[in-house]
């Protein structure tokens, strides 16, 4: 593995169901609101399937805990509602990620993996 890209697994527990985890997501103008220490900002640059969102094109500026910020999109490939989505990124960095939603008592467990390949092994994209 090239030393720009990078494997991210995750596992997150929301007491809820897989059916409203689905309608909150489903807006992306509302990710600065419910993670507003990664995005600042998500725009809706293609409308997808209304009933699915596959076919949408967001557009994310977002940043993090390292001292620069990303430009990216990301677009909705699949749907598997209300039990997960995947959707591919372009922009500062490139990759695929996989959302699964799974009930477990009255908590959805959602183990997240996505790969992707920053733009640059060096800190080119870079924003301070």
């Amino acid at each position: 593995m090239a030393s720009n890209d990078y494997h991210f697994i995750t596992q997150w527990r929301f007491e809820s169901t897989p059916q409203e985890i689905t309608e909150i997501i489903a807006d992306a103008r509302d990710l600065p609101r419910w993670w507003p220490s990664v995005y600042m900002e998500a725009k809706i640059i293609e409308q997808g399937d209304p009933a699915t969102g596959v076919g949408s094109v967001i557009d994310l500026y977002t940043k993090g805990w390292l001292p620069y910020t990303l430009r990216w999109r990301f677009r909705v490939t699949e749907s598997r509602a209300p039990y997960g989505l995947t959707l591919e990124a372009k922009g500062d960095f490139n990759g695929r990620g996989i959302w699964t939603f799974v009930q477990d008592g009255t908590w959805v467990t959602s183990p997240t993996t996505g790969r992707s390949r920053r733009k640059s092994r060096c800190c080119g994209v870079c924003r301070f």
